[in-house]
């Protein structure tokens, strides 16, 4: 089932959902626009290896945008931190950004009970595009979860994504193996 804007409020006030911060403006029928962040990050090899750990090289996006490239990975942030602790959190490229030929997101949009982070994006697009920090990139769909949690991401030992952060994260692949 997939909350309402009523649902998604009442979970907020009842701290099953965290969205910081919040705009009440950005609450739609059922879902929560999320904005992108100051940082972008791109791979420094060409070439990246899944056993290793492929290192990234930051960069802000100034105030007249960035132009991103197609044929380059770009890892972007939300600007929202959230947190959900009773539904699993699905991230969706909005329309307008689609309609930009921009993805944000190669495979990762579900999100797992208990993720507590921004979210760091995969971004590529079919031909050049501006973008700006703080426009809005996608939005969160909420689906309620049945039966008991024994295992929350933020409690997993194993969990590779924990350490809250305002950039993009690279890939983590590598501790895999």
């Amino acid at each position: 089932m997939i909350l309402t804007d009523k649902k998604i409020l009442e979970s907020i006030a009842e701290g099953q959902i965290v969205i910081e911060p919040f705009d009440r403006n950005c609450l739609g029928t059922n879902s929560y626009d999320v904005h992108l962040g100051k940082t972008l990050a791109v791979y420094r090899d060409r070439v990246l290896d899944a056993k290793k750990h492929n290192e990234i090289d930051y960069l802000e996006i100034p105030e007249e945008g960035f132009v991103l490239q197609p044929g380059t990975l770009y890892l972007g942030v939300t600007e929202e931190y959230t947190e959900t602790h009773n539904s699993v959190p699905f991230l969706e490229g909005k329309s307008s950004v689609g309609r930009l030929g921009i993805d944000i997101h190669a495979t990762a949009g579900k999100g797992d009970v208990g993720f507590s982070n921004t979210w760091t994006l995969e971004i590529s697009c079919v031909q050049p595009v501006r973008v700006y920090a703080g426009m809005p990139i996608g939005q969160l769909i909420y689906f309620l979860v049945e039966g008991d949690i024994e295992n929350y991401y933020n409690k997993k030992g194993s969990a590779k994504y924990n350490q809250r952060t305002d950039k993009p994260v690279e890939s983590m692949m590598w501790r895999n193996f």
